[in-house]
């Protein structure tokens, strides 16, 4: 049984693929992927429509890659190019090249219990901007051009082609500059420099897991340890406390007949949320494996 999870980690590199962000307050996460952010949206706990806006779109393609270096450890990055685009009012979308970000995957931890098997990852990941854009101009600036890190836990069980898992994430983010030197949060401040708070994630998946299909549904909560609500009739801005419930999932295909080839198509919905829009995720992406382990007979 452990022998056959190990097929999962065994070493690989993802090649090139075009993949999806989220939302402004998440981070780059999978072609043409399209996120719309209706004329609805959370000002503080308030819901409001906002015509000046109408509907927001966000599109990011994702160049991905992922190698490994052992069994037992990964080393990701994704950078990817984002645009925004309001379909009403005077706000124009902006475009770029976003955050690079690089994180490493460590197989903590692995045994069977009962009749399944149970495994730890630990994941260290790390963010920054590959470009100067503006972040001060919410909703549609490309990104928050803060640099983070961040660790997640991921505890995963299967048993058979079935399984369960849950993940923690705290994300420590590093200040941001403006272009102004003073702004107004809860307070006048004579500055260009803006605190930001740090972020935590919590989720939960379950679902069908082979080594040629994945299809699983998610329940994810982005918490924002402090900052504040949007001021009525206000822009957002960065250091918005920006909190969200999403609902979702996704579904993972290896092909058979084309060796290496693999297919993500999925999506998800922002059904609670504060300061942030009700937005629509929807994401495809696709991966070439090349596989540089020494072949046995």
């Amino acid at each position: 049984m452990i022998k056959s999870l190990h097929l999962y980690f065994y070493r690989y590199c993802l090649g090139v693929c075009c993949f999806l962000v989220f939302s402004q307050a998440a981070k780059a996460q999978t072609d043409a992927d399209a996120l719309m952010i209706p004329k609805s949206y959370w000002e503080g706990t308030f819901k409001r429509n906002n015509a000046n806006i109408g509907t927001l779109s966000s599109n990011a393609y994702t160049v991905v890659g992922n190698y490994g270096i052992t069994n037992k450890l990964d080393v990701l990055f994704m950078a990817p190019y984002i645009k925004t685009n309001a379909s009403q009012g005077t706000l124009k979308g902006q475009s770029g090249l976003q955050d690079l970000t690089v994180a490493l995957k460590y197989l903590a931890f692995i045994s069977e219990i009962g009749k399944g098997l149970f495994s730890i990852h630990a994941i260290a990941e790390g963010s920054i901007p590959m470009s100067n854009y503006e972040p001060d101009f919410l909703p549609v600036s490309i990104g928050l051009h803060s640099k983070s890190v961040s660790l997640r836990g991921l505890l995963n069980y299967q048993t058979g082609r079935f399984f369960v898992a849950g993940a923690g994430q705290y994300v420590l983010r590093s200040d941001i500059t403006l272009d102004r030197n003073s702004y107004y949060t809860d307070h006048l401040i004579y500055s260009n420099r803006v605190d930001m708070p740090n972020v935590s994630n919590v989720l939960i998946s379950t679902g069908y897991r082979s080594l040629k299909l994945n299809v699983e549904g998610i329940i994810s909560q982005t918490t924002t340890q402090g900052g504040f609500d949007i001021r009525k009739n206000d822009m957002p801005f960065p250091s918005n406390r920006m909190n969200m419930t999403t609902v979702g999932g996704l579904a993972k295909y290896s092909f058979e007949d084309i060796t290496g080839v693999e297919v993500t198509l999925g999506g998800n919905y922002v059904v609670r949320g504060r300061n942030v829009g009700q937005a629509t995720n929807l994401f495809a992406s696709v991966y070439y494996i090349l596989d540089f382990s020494k072949k046995t007979k």
